[in-house]
């Protein structure tokens, strides 16, 4: 595939753990606010951007103005493109469809931009003047997507209670690797929060709703949970009976983060380090049997590998959207890839759970990884809401 991106133009807000510091920004303008900084900062002319991609889960107020209004607000006037809404596979997505534009010469310069605020999460009313009395329906955007699909009435939670009884992931097993997570992510923090400062724009300085002055720093992500053996042992399970305890899974936040994706030659000229080559390498999705989502990472990978001609052994690093420790368990044992060379340096399971801009830090991780080891191909794959999963592979060569 000949889509590429410019080593370093990419970024990403610290994740702030929902009405935390982020929750009254509005998604889309703060989104626009940060992105507008960064690419003036990287030297990019905005108006040389000729397409972009929105990734957005959780409405907003004039949102259906979409991407045209957000590459309005950060000087792309010229770009267009869609909006994309497809829960936690929201960033592979848009990675792919900017990667098709690209590879397709449609476009030579793509803003990939992916924002959400489960924070507040809007409460909506649809009108039924024929329902009784004139009454119409409601419902509570976040929370009540979270507590069940519609299709199946299983709350999320029961989708990680499904695989872990059919595949015998016990608590003790979850609790293990939350803990391991937790020492990966903690790596990151070392030195200043040295590698997080490859791509998160740390520290940050938040802004007020009016994005007029700065009213807080964050020096990292916030609301992060330090979970102990001892305090995840004394957990109960969520769900009676069940094994998936609130330690062993993530929390939900707010951020945002973009991504520049482009063709070779582009790519070579905005590099931060034109011998740091990036290349979007193959995509993957899939869907499983009903209830059973974190089981979906598996032949999404699968899936992606394939199509990049690879194999897992040919994988140097997996990064994964975990909202559950099941979903590692699970990918581990079915790949046969170890559960301790996934996730170096974080992971959703620890630093929270945005849904669109979650798989796009991701994937900067993933590639400041493999930078980091002087190259070599990776692989990420998430989860979704509807049993669904996508999955993306990229190279990184290092001359």
């Amino acid at each position: 595939m000949n889509a590429w991106i410019p080593y370093g133009c990419y970024w990403s807000t610290p994740f702030a753990k929902w009405q935390g510091s982020f929750a009254n920004l509005h998604a889309l303008k703060f989104a626009a606010h940060v992105s507008k900084a960064q690419i003036a900062r990287r030297g990019i002319d905005p108006s040389a951007i000729d397409f972009g991609v929105l990734g957005i889960s959780v409405p907003q107020t004039s949102c259906f103005y979409g991407l045209p209004w957000v590459t309005g607000m950060v000087g792309a006037a010229g770009a267009g493109g869609p909006t994309i809404s497809q829960a936690c596979a929201t960033s592979a997505r848009c990675l792919l469809v900017a990667a098709d534009e690209i590879a397709a010469e449609r476009s030579r310069l793509t803003f990939v931009q992916c924002c959400d605020r489960l924070s507040n999460g809007p409460h909506l009313y649809y009108p039924n003047p024929r329902g009784p009395g004139g009454t119409g329906e409601a419902e509570d955007w976040v929370m009540d997507n979270f507590r069940g699909d519609p299709l199946t009435g299983q709350a999320m939670v029961a989708t990680a209670e499904n695989v872990a009884r059919r595949h015998g992931l016990g608590t003790e097993r979850q609790h293990e690797v939350v803990l391991m997570r937790q020492a990966q992510y903690e790596a990151s923090l070392a030195d200043g929060n040295a590698f997080q400062k490859r791509y998160l724009i740390l520290p940050f300085e938040v802004p007020d709703g009016r994005f007029a002055k700065t009213v807080g720093v964050l020096e990292g992500d916030e609301g992060v949970t330090r979970s102990t053996a001892e305090g995840l042992a004394k957990l109960k399970p969520v769900v009676e009976g069940g094994t998936v305890t609130f330690g062993g899974q993530t929390h939900p936040a707010d951020a945002n983060g973009a991504m520049i994706v482009t063709d070779r030659e582009r790519a070579r000229t905005l590099s931060r380090d034109p011998k740091i080559e990036i290349r979007l390498a193959g995509f993957g999705q899939a869907r499983v049997e009903p209830a059973y989502m974190p089981e979906a990472p598996v032949p999404a990978a699968r899936e992606a590998l394939a199509r990049a001609g690879l194999t897992i052994r040919d994988i140097d690093a997996v990064k994964t959207h975990n909202p559950f420790a099941v979903n590692d368990l699970y990918f581990a044992q079915e790949t046969g890839f170890q559960l301790e060379r996934m996730n170096n340096f974080g992971c959703s399971l620890i630093y929270g759970h945005p849904q669109a801009p979650m798989g796009l830090r991701a994937v900067m991780e993933l590639i400041e990884e493999l930078v980091q080891r002087g190259g070599g191909r990776g692989l990420f794959t998430g989860c979704a809401a509807g049993d669904t999963a996508m999955a993306t592979v990229v190279e990184v060569g290092v001359a």
